[in-house]
């Protein structure tokens, strides 16, 4: 008599055929709760953009400026983002991105003391240096936001005309 199991339960495998080590990482994926998305649009803008301008304040006071720190945040709060937002403003995560990354490299950045000019100057060499993080923050928030688009149930409905239940004549 075979060995009794759990309704729901994955049947066990056969005893000289050993489970390939994919599918036990599969299982385990699948079985690890998500979080539920709460951000909105805003929200995820402005999370972004304040944990960015953070970093980069941070590794502005303890080095000479913006630098692996910032970068490595920004990354971290762009992934985050991407997973915490709401399904209905999925755009948000990779547009925010970019914009939080220049408004924290532009408050963040060594102007040299030379006034707007000096300013200008250093924004635009931070964000020339650092280009690197910033394509890979926004990828990155775009990957997620791509995979979740498509993981996500077809809304739309579909009217009588097209519906697979026969259609019958009207009463007259």
């Amino acid at each position: 008599m075979p060995p009794r199991t759990q309704p729901g339960a994955p049947p066990p495998e056969a005893p000289g055929k050993p489970a390939h080590p994919l599918t036990a990482v599969v299982r385990r994926l699948r079985a690890v709760r998500r979080p539920r998305p709460r951000l909105t649009g805003l929200g995820t803008g402005v999370l972004v953009t304040v944990v960015t301008v953070l970093a980069g304040t941070t590794d502005a006071m303890f080095f000479d400026g913006p630098g692996a720190f910032f970068g490595v945040v920004f990354v971290a709060v762009c992934a985050t983002a991407a997973v915490y937002v709401r399904p209905y403003d999925l755009v948000a995560a990779p547009v925010s991105a970019p914009i939080a990354f220049a408004v924290g490299i532009g408050l963040t950045a060594d102007s040299g003391g030379g006034g707007l000019a000096g300013h200008l100057l250093g924004l635009f060499t931070g964000l020339a240096l650092m280009t690197g993080w910033l394509y890979t923050g926004t990828v990155l928030a775009a990957l997620i936001v791509g995979v979740r688009a498509l993981r996500l149930p077809s809304r739309r409905r579909r009217s009588r005309r097209c519906s697979a239940t026969r259609r019958e004549r009207s009463p007259r």
